[in-house]
């Protein structure tokens, strides 16, 4: 086997080429077989470092004489990359994206946020460490390219999701949708999308975003919508509805939100376009139903029961006896705080003559309110102690509905038996979850750090298109004892390694150790072994002055 390098002049235009041949003798004649054509994957210094590799093959000897111009030193991070590379082609995600610079810089957007969590500045620093422009095959870029190419995402979110739907779905659209919504607080201000909201965080004082994500039946994200902080949650229904009936196909779909989503407003609009929908309904609805005998406690049981009324709307119940136990342990201890803070109060009153009753007594009934426990506790002061007294008939009104829940649709029972209905209610865990990976587990959207609005949907479409990644990097590794991240940080430290003879540069592709190559294997990438290094230098715009 040997290089067979040629040059020639076709018009007054110098040609080269080089290739990688092999002789052998055949009824006395030499025939010389083409095995591959190296301009077209291998640079001139790779090129050059296999001519001298074949030139000693036979004579070791001679290339221990070259260690005095041998340098061998580590390269830029390599497997992580290469591995997320890989898994987004298989999704889809490049040919979603494009070829284009603008798909290429989101698709390394993606490819950082999985590998470390942070800002535009942050991913020039890492594209610095890592072989991104190689991979990618992109030239040099700033943060300013990567804000002005989440302006680029927002624009093209709805061709590329298409794109990436028909990947996911080939041969029929799903026959059931899962959406949900969360919000994210913000640490500024001046977000263009940011209000004041309801806060499922708790952050008081604190402005959010409202982000509402589809699925489709197995968790896995079709759609992602970033709405102001101020937009309930019923309100974002109306624009998934026409995603489903315009962009996903339509026909015969089955919509599925929690309770605080599907209201009587979304429902009819999801009946309007000819769909079906799954949800639940609220403990006053569920009381209504019981005043009007639609349903009695006598159902509520560990299996499920199921009613339908004169307009054929199905009602399934049951009671779960775990969650029942939960509330219930809950509330004893709001009712020993209660009782413990009453008696806080009792020896301050005792001790202090010049303490006014009224003003605990008001105090005492407002954290009452407070709990959540005045529909059955009455506070009362005699002389200048305070009381709780609790209405066992009143708590056991109370407690009655503990661990029930109602779950309605309008599938009829000849195409969705009660327990699947059910089922696919539970579904929206898939949903859940995402939002728990996207917001805080492996992701980390917040904090934001863009302030328009069209920079903050790319933003969050980056971190969509990085969870469907980690989904399926998930189940790949799912017969390991090792969360994604930890698999991403392993090989993150498989790096290039550069050899240099004279003039001669290599970069080559180690073995990796052994949880390194269990992680390649289960995720079916394949190393190469050579790496086409491009000498792209990536720099923040603060540096490229220095870096030039």
């Amino acid at each position: 086997m040997h290089v067979d390098s040629c040059t020639t002049y076709i018009r007054g235009e110098l040609y080269k080429r080089d290739l990688l041949r092999t002789s052998r003798r055949e009824n006395g004649k030499v025939v010389h077989e083409t095995l591959l054509n190296l301009n077209k994957y291998c640079t001139k210094e790779e090129i050059q470092a296999l001519k001298l590799a074949f030139k000693y093959k036979h004579n070791l000897q001679a290339l221990c004489s070259l260690t005095e111009d041998l340098e061998v030193q580590q390269g830029l991070s390599f497997g992580a990359v290469w591995l997320i590379h890989d898994i987004a082609r298989k999704l889809g995600i490049i040919d979603a994206l494009g070829k284009t610079r603008d798909g290429k810089l989101a698709l390394w957007q993606v490819i950082a946020r999985v590998i470390d969590q942070g800002s535009r500045l942050s991913a020039v620093r890492l594209a610095g460490r890592h072989a991104a422009c190689d991979i990618l095959a992109l030239d040099a870029f700033h943060e300013d390219h990567l804000y002005a190419n989440l302006d680029w995402l927002a624009e093209n979110q709805a061709k590329i999701e298409n794109r990436l739907f028909r990947k996911l779905h080939v041969e029929q659209p799903p026959q059931l949708f899962l959406y949900d919504v969360t919000s994210t607080y913000l640490e500024g201000t001046q977000n263009e999308l940011a209000s004041f909201g309801y806060n499922r965080e708790g952050k008081r004082g604190k402005l959010q975003l409202v982000i509402g994500l589809l699925c489709n039946e197995f968790g896995q994200p079709l759609s992602i919508e970033v709405f102001r902080g101020n937009t309930a949650d019923p309100k974002t229904v109306a624009s998934q509805v026409r995603k489903v009936a315009e962009r996903f196909g339509g026909g015969e779909v089955t919509f599925v939100g929690d309770r605080g989503m599907l209201k009587s407003e979304q429902i009819h609009d999801i009946l309007d376009n000819g769909f079906h929908y799954i949800t639940a309904i609220t403990k006053p609805q569920i009381e209504s139903l019981l005043r009007d005998g639609t349903v009695a406690m006598s159902l509520f049981d560990q299996k499920l029961s199921e009613v339908t009324d004169e307009n054929g709307i199905r009602y399934i119940m049951r009671r779960n006896p775990i969650r029942a136990k939960e509330i219930q342990e809950s509330r004893e201890k709001k009712l020993n705080t209660l009782r413990n803070r009453v008696e806080s109060l009792n020896t301050y009153l005792s001790e202090h003559r010049r303490a006014v009753v009224e003003v605990a007594l008001r105090k005492v009934s407002e954290y009452c309110a407070k709990l959540k426990l005045d529909s059955f506790v009455t506070v009362s002061s005699t002389g200048r102690a305070i009381a709780v007294d609790i209405d066992e008939e009143a708590l056991v009104e109370f407690s009655k509905l503990d661990g029930c829940y109602v779950i309605t649709t309008d599938l009829p029972s000849t195409i969705a038996s009660k327990e699947t209905v059910h089922d696919r209610y539970k579904d929206l865990t898939f949903v859940e979850k995402a939002f728990r990976e996207m917001k805080t587990v492996e992701l980390e959207l917040r904090p934001v750090n863009v302030r328009l609005a069209s920079r903050t949907r790319g933003h969050v479409f980056v971190v969509m298109l990085a969870y469907r990644i980690t989904q399926e990097l998930s189940k790949r590794w799912e017969s390991l004892n090792i969360e994604v991240s930890e698999g991403i940080d392993e090989l993150t430290s498989l790096c290039t390694t550069v050899i240099r003879v004279k003039s001669i540069v290599l970069h080559k592709i180690p073995k990796p150790r052994e949880l390194s190559a269990t992680l390649l294997e289960l995720a079916d990438v394949d190393l190469p072994e050579f790496f086409p290094h491009r000498n792209v230098n990536v720099a923040t715009r603060k540096n490229i002055a220095k870096r030039r």
